[in-house]
């Protein structure tokens, strides 16, 4: 019952993700990490966002198997494809009348509550996740300064093809999705948050 809830709760947050991103490409803004990534390549290929997001984790999912164990990876791998197919599923109708500034509100708090569900129950979205669960595992480095910190660098480089109006609306989803991620964390001890995403390789 235990492990069924916590797949819930990361099915419900895997679904929150992609629609805040799915809101986001549809209305020319972009986001951080491998999502941001996967949306710049979006737009320049026309090849989908669910097929980019997934063919560039891959990398990290080796990583995570190296650094964070087979269990917590596996969830990953999961999420990574789960959330892929999520995304090629969803259809959302851009909405002109509805201001980008918005938009970008709302996706940040969509995101970030995403990305809490799914980091708080064993697993991560992968690429900068997998790191930002490592440094704050192992280095006490807050999980949500790292998001934003490598978003933050993702968005201003994305500036060049969204515009840097729509760029510093992407770093305001940035700033509320990492604040989300950073604030709601599991409470316990260290042991207890590691027993809780099934780290099982130490550094």
């Amino acid at each position: 019952m235990y492990f069924l809830k916590k797949a819930l709760l990361v099915l419900m947050g895997l679904f929150l993700t992609a629609f805040g991103t799915k809101l986001l490409t549809v209305s020319h803004l972009t986001f951080g990490g491998t999502a941001g990534i996967s949306t710049l390549l979006t737009f320049s290929t026309g090849i989908s966002w669910g097929v980019w997001f997934f063919v560039i984790n891959l990398p990290f999912f080796i990583l995570s198997v190296k650094r964070l164990g087979i269990s917590f990876s596996v969830y990953t791998l999961l999420c990574i494809s789960l959330i892929s197919l999520i995304n090629e599923f969803l259809k959302i109708a851009p909405s002109p009348g509805m201001h980008p500034l918005l938009i970008a509100i709302v996706s940040g708090l969509i995101i970030g509550t995403g990305v809490v569900l799914v980091l708080n129950n064993g697993a991560s979205l992968g690429g900068i996740h997998i790191l930002a669960v490592y440094m704050d595992q192992h280095l006490s480095i807050n999980r949500g300064k790292t998001l934003f910190l490598t978003d933050f660098i993702i968005v201003i480089s994305a500036s060049l093809m969204v515009g840097f109006v729509h760029a510093l609306y992407s770093i305001v989803t940035i700033t509320i999705a990492s604040y989300l991620a950073g604030k709601f964390k599991p409470q316990g001890t260290k042991n207890d948050d590691e027993n809780d995403l099934t780290l099982e390789a130490q550094a």
